[in-house]
């Protein structure tokens, strides 16, 4: 009797951690998918013009600024994965869990209160971003079937509506993380609009040195030759602040620890 349960408990462990939590069975490609979807987020979409409002010296150098800020934050999470032994300690399996086993206490309600606010915004930044390019979808129609003399106004707020309820319904299936091909549908739409933008600055460039070149030609329409002298203060500084935010959504640490972060 004890040798059949000890062989029944054995085969059970097979499917099991050390924690008794079923085991994982990520591979190389599922992780290397989850990182490429979380790091090459559709912030990368405005990051062209996040570096012409910042110019050649600044906006590199905010990127960087930004790399060490994350790559910093990275280890540290990577680090709070166990509490104790980095081998055999206890695993936290929520950013949440993280902090409750580190710091404790208040910490753990102002944390959570940080995390929420930052899904809150993230939410409301999606849904108003997926509103505004659905519209622009429509408003491109428009013009191609009723030519720009046409105005085309349309409002977002249906937009924004159907998005919320297709968000409602997808949030209605259980084990929606868990779902192993999702990640690699998001890598490769990640690929795709990376190779869009990519190609449109390379576009842009390849007109800019045209028209340059060009006896009669002179670049018009970048912000790069925006002259300093006809922006505000204020105007730059809300320039600045934005392009400094997009690039900051380009690399955000939470969206590689989004997983992590519960």
């Amino acid at each position: 009797m004890e040798v059949s349960m000890e062989a029944g408990n054995a085969g059970e462990a097979a499917w099991l951690d050390d924690d008794g939590r079923p085991r994982r069975t990520g591979t190389l490609w599922t992780a290397s998918a989850h990182i490429i979807t979380a790091v090459i987020g559709s912030g990368v979409l405005s990051l062209a013009w996040a570096i012409a409002q910042l110019g050649w010296v600044a906006g590199p150098a905010v990127m960087l600024l930004f790399a060490v800020v994350i790559y910093y934050t990275s280890t540290l999470l990577a680090e709070c994965y166990r509490t104790g032994d980095l081998a055999t300690g206890k695993r936290n399996y929520t950013y949440m869990d993280a902090v409750r086993a580190n710091l404790g206490g208040a910490k753990v309600t102002f944390c959570g209160i940080i995390q929420y606010a930052n899904l809150v915004g993230v939410a409301i930044g999606y849904t108003i971003a997926s509103s505004i390019s659905m519209r622009a979808i429509r408003r491109a129609d428009c013009f191609h079937e009723n030519g720009h003399a046409d105005p085309c106004h349309s409002s977002s707020n249906p937009y924004m509506i159907l998005f919320g309820a297709v968000q409602i319904l997808f949030s209605q299936i259980p084990d929606f993380d868990q779902i192993w091909w999702l990640s690699i549908v998001a890598a490769v739409m990640s690929f795709t609009y990376s190779g869009i933008g990519l190609s449109l600055g390379i576009a842009q460039t390849i007109c800019m040195f045209a028209a340059r070149f060009h006896p009669r030609g002179v670049p018009r329409g970048s912000a790069r030759w925006i002259s300093l002298k006809t922006l505000s203060a204020a105007c730059l500084v809300v320039s600045i602040a934005a392009a400094a935010g997009s690039i900051a959504d380009v690399i955000d640490a939470l969206k590689v620890y989004r997983p992590f972060s519960g």
